[in-house]
């Protein structure tokens, strides 16, 4: 789930990440040095295909497309339940058919597992290219009808129509799971909304304010020094003069060009994006997927900046950048604007940015916003404002800020936002996930539980269980499998 730097760095090395559960991606929507790695694709699991209607919403257009989807019958027992994972915005990971926790409710309860990939990531192509013409097609709700169809489909010809179907997700195909219950409750018994962003809002300053608490959380210093830097680097920023020692000290590609807003915008963007992601996506257990740079945490990110025989605050600001490229073997950081540009207005499925970027932010344009700019006085970084976002809009598919304004207005009238009106859906979020904000964290009802768990990240529930999981974490994943084995008994 997740705008920022998230698509900076899918831009630059066209891999994509790792969202929560369902993608090689996080929402997360939207991230960026997890990009730059090569996931682990070895798998027992092979890829099926199944034929998908293109526009669900005019019977007139009869076009269809292939879409990817993995099954694991491994522990199925006949008239258990059929879980199905929810891809998400990036390729569908066939770890998450060996890995995680749902497939230990599943081995528990009998269930057969299917994760379906998202329309238009991975290799789900229901177009000839990603022109802004065919990204029309691109929509949460035609998403939630291919989950309709897929499960309608599937049902009929295996013979478990009569089956209880649970619905997993986590960030934004957590938002789904959610909504796939609340639209087609005919078709899905119950639902797991991971991290789940259900609010769709323009702005989303608050991001940067949770960044802003979790970082305080581990040293309350930590977010100080990192303003304090980041000021540093805004002041240095107005003089070109600095341009020179700037380059050096962040190791860019070529030399600091700032000619523009815009510029100076994406480059601070790239930069906050270090401290964003890892309190994103602090201390999930999420090797199995085949990323490095897990091991860099909050209390990692924190160490360097309290760290004072490193110079001051903007050389400390400096240091962690070279410790993430370090980390993610990156030679040097590509912070240009005009290439972003290009590699986001190309439309071929070989591009840049076909592995997530352009199709991420498209939505974002045309459903949700989400963008975490720095409005709030309340959080630690400086220089990219919502309208740096919003002219992205316009530039990538010539959709104006009145538009992603009225779209987003559209997707609350059509969801409910915070309002949702349904039963046997689980909302478990985590204190330290800026995600959170936009999330359920307080019960609805009996029959619509929240789950806040103190001290985690993004989907951290939904990875696989290990020894020194805070014993919190341990008893949301246990409550969310009692929730389930009550349910599936209704």
């Amino acid at each position: 789930m997740a705008f920022h730097m998230f698509v900076v760095l899918l831009c630059q090395v066209a891999v994509f990440l790792s969202f929560c559960a369902i993608g090689e991606g996080h929402y997360s929507i939207f991230r960026r040095f997890k990009e730059a790695q090569n996931t682990k694709q070895g798998s027992l699991f092979e890829e099926q295909w199944f034929t998908q209607k293109l526009d669900h919403f005019n019977g007139a257009d009869t076009r269809v497309w292939k879409q990817m989807y993995f099954i694991n019958e491994a522990f199925y027992r006949p008239g258990g339940p059929v879980f199905l994972m929810i891809g998400g915005e990036g390729p569908a990971n066939p770890a998450w058919m060996e890995h995680g926790t749902w497939l230990t409710y599943a081995e528990k309860l009998g269930a057969l597992c299917l994760m379906l990939e998202h329309r238009f990531y991975g290799k789900s192509h229901p177009t000839m290219d990603l022109s802004t013409d065919n990204l029309r097609f691109l929509s949460s709700r035609q998403a939630l009808a291919d989950l309709a169809h897929f499960r309608t489909m599937i049902a009929k010809a295996r013979g478990l129509t009569d089956r209880k179907w649970v619905a997993f997700g986590g960030s934004y195909p957590g938002s789904l799971a959610a909504w796939f219950r609340l639209k087609y409750p005919h078709l899905v018994h119950a639902s797991v909304a991971t991290s789940a962003p259900v609010y769709a809002t323009v702005n989303f300053p608050e991001y940067l304010e949770v960044v802003w608490r979790s970082l305080a959380s581990e040293n309350t210093e930590c977010p100080l020094l990192v303003k304090k830097a980041s000021d540093d680097l805004v002041e240095r920023l107005k003089d070109p003069r600095t341009y020179d020692n700037i380059t050096k000290d962040f190791n860019l590609c070529s030399k600091l060009q700032i000619q523009t807003d815009m510029d100076s915008a994406y480059f601070l963007e790239t930069l906050a994006g270090n401290f964003m992601d890892v309190v994103q996506y602090n201390e999930d257990n999420r090797g199995f997927e085949g990323l490095t740079g897990t091991n860099i945490t909050i209390k990692v990110l924190c160490s360097v900046m309290t760290d004072s025989s490193l110079g001051d605050p903007y050389a400390r600001y400096a240091a962690v950048a070279r410790l993430m490229m370090e980390t993610f073997s990156m030679k040097c950081l590509d912070t240009s604007f005009s290439k972003y540009i290009s590699d986001m207005t190309n439309i071929s499925w070989d591009g840049p940015a076909a592995g997530a970027g352009r199709q991420w932010v498209y939505q974002t344009c045309a459903e949700f916003g989400f963008y975490q700019s720095t409005d709030s006085p309340n959080q630690p970084f400086a220089g990219f404002p919502l309208v740096y976002f919003l002219k992205q809009c316009t530039n990538f598919y010539n959709i104006s800020a009145e538009q992603v304004a009225e779209a987003v207005t559209q997707s609350n009238e059509y969801y409910g936002a915070y309002d949702i009106r349904s039963s046997r859906i689980v909302f478990p979020n985590g204190s330290i996930d800026p995600w959170h904000a936009l999330g359920i964290t307080q019960d609805i009802s009996a029959d619509l539980p929240a789950i806040f768990i103190k001290g985690t990240s993004h989907c951290a529930n939904m990875y696989p269980a290990r020894s020194d999981d805070p014993p919190q974490l341990t008893l949301a994943r246990d409550h969310i499998f009692l929730l389930l084995q009550q349910w599936l008994k209704q």
